[in-house]
């Protein structure tokens, strides 16, 4: 019974599912949905089963329900999760509560963009709802600002109200003891940039304070201000095609300078970069969704 051999440790589990393996620890001492047996050490070792299992699990995750949802839906065999995986889908609220939000923020109505965000915490993770559907909502909003369906009062109302919600979640994280500290910024003209307050809500999550300093100014304000906060991580984030050769070049100039300092670089340029200078920068782009994030993250930094 290969399937039933335990050959994985908690480090490479987390890696195959794209997880931290805090969260994997904390998901079995909460709901004991899988129990891993331990080598003479002690430690966990997982088997092919239950990496089946939590990537079925993580799955629906992914599709918008929390842990305790997609573990109460899990069947005994793969036949009934497969079958449960095909109503979940079909009954799946996120398209309503999406739909819902969008519609309260371009008629300005304050007291339903509450209600329906506070639906979204209650139904899915804080993460799902941030780092997924309120993307969702902007694109759509950008999307019918662009074809004349939204005017720019309605688009920068919109993504403000986000922007601020994401804003006082992050604010709200209590302080821990991680050692990391991250500094952020944006070659965004109004300082505003709803790609790099994803990556911020994601490192403030992940335990890391981060300083989001905005719009990027100079060469000599940056340097003076990272000899005053001396952080681990350096995010650049960069949208606009005619920003894009500054923004390597501050890239640039910092692994020249600070070795010392981990550089993210990421942003709608740098997805569009050609193969050559993706390949050139490969250490710097975090990526785009969080299972990258992660991964980049995990290769650089020590928890």
């Amino acid at each position: 019974m290969a399937d039933q051999v335990g050959k994985y440790n908690i480090k490479a589990a987390a890696l195959m599912l794209g997880i931290q393996p805090g969260t994997l620890r904390a998901w079995e001492r909460r709901y004991q949905m899988i129990a891993p047996v331990r080598n003479e050490a002690g430690h966990r070792l997982y088997t092919e089963e239950h990496i089946k299992i939590l990537k079925w699990l993580i799955k629906k995750v992914d599709q918008g329900f929390t842990i305790s949802q997609a573990i109460s839906l899990m069947g005994h065999n793969q036949i009934q999760m497969a079958s449960e995986g095909l109503n979940l889908k079909q009954s799946n609220p996120l398209n309503g509560l999406t739909d819902s939000l969008y519609d309260a923020l371009i008629h300005f109505e304050n007291e339903r963009i509450n209600e329906v965000i506070n639906s979204m915490f209650s139904i899915f993770t804080m993460e799902k709802v941030v780092l997924d559907i309120f993307s969702q909502v902007l694109i759509k909003i950008d999307d019918s600002f662009k074809n004349g369906k939204i005017n720019n009062v309605q688009r920068r109302y919109s993504s403000s109200c986000l922007k601020a919600r994401i804003t006082t979640i992050i604010e709200s994280f209590p302080v821990n003891h991680n050692p990391n500290k991250a500094v952020s910024l944006t070659f965004s003209q109004d300082g505003e940039d709803f790609g790099q307050l994803m990556i911020c809500f994601y490192l403030r999550k992940r335990g890391i304070e981060v300083v989001n300093i905005g719009h990027f100014y100079s060469e000599g304000d940056l340097k003076e201000t990272l000899e005053i906060i001396h952080p681990d991580i350096c995010i650049i984030s960069c949208n606009d095609q005619k920003d894009l050769n500054e923004a390597l070049s501050l890239v640039e100039l910092l692994s020249l300078n600070h070795d010392e300092i981990t550089i993210g670089l990421g942003g709608k340029a740098i997805t569009a970069l050609k193969s050559s200078d993706k390949d050139r920068y490969s250490t710097h782009i975090f990526g785009q969704t969080i299972n990258e994030w992660e991964s980049w993250l995990m290769e650089r930094m020590v928890f």
